[in-house]
């Protein structure tokens, strides 16, 4: 297992970074060995307000800063993504958990982000519309809404930073952005190779603090012009409110229960080794993962075992120890959690296959463990687990499978694996889901949206359709 180093921590605003000084800190911590990595500095509210002042003021510089000079800073950021990628991974890897290798991944897709929309900066354009009187020029412009605050969790303490911040700065927009406190050096990160590749001073702020207290305080602002939110329903359903309060539109990707359907004539080997090595993934912590496994009857017994098989196969350890592929969680609150929603399944009659425990030592580890059989009662059939549990359940046919895939409020991400060309198609038209795998589990992509629908969310980030939230119409008749 290889040493690291972490970075000393700040807040970043109008251009310069600020040290904890007189500010309360809060402890962050490895979850791999609970040792205490750094103190991360808290924003009060005269450092929020200079965030917003600075977000203010940049952005009358920033909007008419030509398209081609923001995708060129934007370009060479991402370019220096990529050259610190190794020491951004470890960075993650520390903070966060999850094993080096996927975090070597995640950096180079943030810094895809950012490269994508350093492109789709230069192809934002409006129309002309005919007019239907002689002599009047009518044009539909395309302009920056204007400064925006961000919040984004520790799970993806990288590319989710990384799709608001990139279509944001893209279309002309300033940014204040509060990431997850207990993996915040990787975000900070992101902005030193931003600062460090001629982004102008106030574009963009990194602010850290008492969640509730910051997102009041910014959402509240006048400066404040949109909001762009990725975390849990409940906290979602918080900031939509405060944003309604100020009439400002508001971007949501929330959390998912992402069901799998397996079909009797699937590629069982794909459905159940692939199934378990998306579900424990990031430690079950990714909010497309897939979750509830719906497997055809005639074929349940043989996925279970291959799916079984293959989570035990699974190495838990040390996101720095390069055999490990499933980390810790994040928090002894995670723990507290999967510990209590194993416990509510059996006790309401589902069978434990293999997991279902804390594993001894430092760290803050849990088994990766398989539900087979769970009754709609359990609280796991309703509460997204965010964590190492997968559910196994039997149906019989196509409308068994939609009913149960389709019954939850989330509508983020669905799966279906079957070689029926009709069937296919069928699942694809009927699940509700923003996003679907068919015969595969990767859906994410740079160029494509990233989003949900029902209460998964509002609006989609990444792709052509990602800029679009951070962009205002405008319409000028000309005589």
């Amino acid at each position: 297992m290889q040493t690291a180093t972490y970075d000393p921590l700040y807040l970043f605003i109008d251009g310069c970074w600020l040290d904890a000084g007189l500010r309360d800190t809060a402890a962050v911590v490895n979850p791999a060995t609970h040792a205490v990595l750094g103190r991360l500095p808290l924003a009060n509210l005269s450092d929020l307000d200079r965030a917003l002042r600075a977000a203010g003021q940049a952005f009358t510089v920033w909007r008419r800063t030509a398209p081609a000079e923001r995708a060129r800073i934007l370009k060479a950021g991402a370019e220096l993504m990529r050259e610190r990628s190794e020491h951004i991974a470890t960075l993650m890897t520390l903070e966060e958990g999850k094993p080096l290798a996927e975090s070597r991944d995640e950096v180079l897709r943030a810094a895809d982000y950012f490269e994508w929309f350093a492109e789709e900066a230069r192809r934002i354009d409006g129309r002309v519309v005919p007019a239907n009187r002689p002599g009047v020029l009518q044009l539909v412009k395309r302009e920056p809404i204007g400064p925006v605050a961000a919040f984004t969790p520790w799970n993806f303490p990288a590319i989710t930073p990384a799709r608001k911040l990139s279509a944001a700065l893209a279309a002309g927009c300033s940014v204040i952005i509060k990431p997850g406190e207990e993996s915040p050096a990787t975000a900070l990160a992101l902005a030193r190779a931003l600062d460090d590749a001629g982004l102008p001073k106030g574009v963009l702020q990194v602010v850290f603090g008492r969640p509730d207290e910051v997102s009041a305080h910014l959402i509240a602002s006048p400066v404040i012009r949109k909001v762009a939110f990725t975390g849990s329903m409940p906290v979602g359903r918080l900031l939509a409110g405060r944003a309604a309060a100020g009439v400002k539109p508001i971007t949501l990707e929330l959390g998912g229960h992402g069901p799998v359907l397996v079909f009797e004539d699937a590629d069982l080997e794909a459905a159940a080794v692939g199934g378990a090595a998306n579900r424990f993934r990031g430690t079950g912590q990714i909010c497309i993962s897939s979750t509830r496994f719906l497997v055809q009857r005639k074929v349940y017994q043989q996925f279970t075992e291959r799916f079984v098989a293959a989570t035990r196969a699974l190495v838990v350890g040390d996101g720095l120890d390069a055999a490990t592929q499933v980390g810790p969680l994040a928090n002894a609150r995670q723990l507290d959690k999967m510990t209590s929603l194993v416990e509510d399944a059996v006790l309401q009659g589902a069978r434990l296959l293999t997991g279902g425990h804390r594993i001894d030592g430092p760290g803050y580890f849990f088994a990766p463990t398989v539900l087979a059989d769970v009754p709609l009662s359990a609280r796991i059939m309703h509460e997204e687990p965010f964590g190492p549990i997968a559910v196994l359940l039997p149906f019989d046919g196509l409308e068994d499978a939609l009913e149960e895939a389709n019954r939850l409020p989330y509508g983020l991400s669905a799966y279906a694996f079957t070689t029926n060309a009709r069937t296919a198609i069928d699942v694809a038209d009927r699940l509700e889901a923003g996003m679907i795998g068919v015969n595969q589990y990767r859906i994410v992509a740079t160029e494509l949206p990233f989003g949900g629908i029902k209460e998964s969310g509002i609006g989609s980030e990444g792709g052509a359709e990602g800029i679009h939230h951070y962009l205002v119409n405008k319409f000028v008749s000309q005589a």
